[in-house]
């Protein structure tokens, strides 16, 4: 029976890239002479340091620059977190890679797939949901239907199988 998953999986390594290049340009940047900004990522955080809110945007706008130059989605990031003010007048913020498809887009997506009067099944799989169904024109409409509804998700799609 054909089938495929559908993902959500950054690319840590292009990730850490991204973010050692930030680094060095926030080093050798003139308006973050004698700043204290600075980037770092521990496992899936990345946390900005700053001594402002504006100087916290000015390198969430390099980064952006940096993931978007090595082909990694934006959408991956997510930017939620709210600016927290640490000791003095510095600030940080702590940002999330996101990885693997949460319970309520996955539970979204298999009810996308319900309605869409397909002839596909979705079962949801730990982080990965799997869409399977009797032809394979019926799977590629479902990969564009998940596209089309879920937008907002950098989603892609593994291990095609006819």
């Amino acid at each position: 029976m054909p089938s495929f998953d559908t993902v959500l999986d950054p690319n840590l390594v292009e990730v850490k890239n991204a973010v050692d290049q930030t680094g060095k340009e926030i080093g050798t940047r003139f308006d973050f002479k004698g700043s204290s900004a600075r980037i770092e990522l521990k496992d899936k955080e990345i946390t900005v340091y700053a001594d402002s809110d504006f100087q916290i945007g000015q390198v969430m706008d390099i980064l952006l620059a940096k993931l978007t130059k090595r082909s990694v989605d934006a959408r991956f990031i997510d930017r939620s977190a709210k600016i927290e003010k640490t000791g003095g007048d510095k600030v940080k913020q702590v940002l999330v890679v996101k990885s693997g498809i949460d319970t309520e887009t996955a539970k979204k997506l298999q009810q996308t797939m319900k309605q869409s009067k397909l002839k596909v099944q979705a079962a949801i799989q730990g982080d990965t949901v799997r869409v399977t169904g009797t032809k394979r024109d019926d799977l590629q409409a479902a990969m564009a239907l998940i596209r089309k509804e879920l937008a907002d998700q950098p989603l892609s799609f593994d291990n095609l199988r006819d």
